[in-house]
């Protein structure tokens, strides 16, 4: 096989950090969609301040499918975005980058999205630092037992909201 070919037939796929709430209710929400490719969660840190971990996913995508702007919008939008709260410092509210023109994009899809939220987003734009995977036993979390109480008290609302308003994105969310 050419060269050429097979790098048609390879899909070359594209990652970008997210975090904001908890990293099981983060993974459960991004791995649901069309594009999404895989979803690893634990703890990012970043090269700039602040350093320290906050929970987190890194989504491998395919943006012939599902475009950054779509991921950010849901991100946005399934965790508490405006909300300075009090777990701010575990629960960063942020995208992580990989490269600088994905920074400046995140930061303009951000911008117009503000239209979208009665309040200021408080979401930073960071490069992606040290990522940490979290142990075996908490990965795929809502897949492995959704009757779990913390997955229907916490992460069942957040799909709903998914299903609500994006569910032209989904591809397979059992609830």
């Amino acid at each position: 096989m050419g060269i050429y070919r097979y790098l048609k037939l390879m899909k070359i796929l594209r990652k970008i950090g997210l975090g904001g709430s908890c990293h099981w209710c983060t993974e459960a929400i991004f791995i649901s969609l069309v594009g999404v490719q895989q979803v690893e969660q634990g703890w990012l840190a970043t090269k700039e301040e602040p350093t320290n971990f906050s929970e987190a996913v890194v989504i491998h995508y395919d943006d012939a499918l599902i475009g950054i702007d779509v991921l950010i919008e849901i991100h946005l939008h399934t965790h508490s975005s405006t909300s300075d709260h009090a777990m701010r410092e575990k629960y960063r509210s942020a995208v992580y980058y990989y490269s600088e023109s994905d920074k400046k994009k995140v930061r303009s899809i951000i911008g117009e999205l503000q239209d979208q939220f009665d309040k200021q987003l408080i979401t930073q734009v960071l490069p992606v630092g040290i990522f940490e995977l979290n142990e075996e036993k908490y990965l795929d979390y809502y897949r492995k037992d959704p009757s779990k109480p913390f997955c229907k008290n916490y992460i069942a609302p957040k799909l709903k909201i998914l299903l609500a308003r994006y569910s032209q994105y989904t591809d397979h969310i059992s609830m």
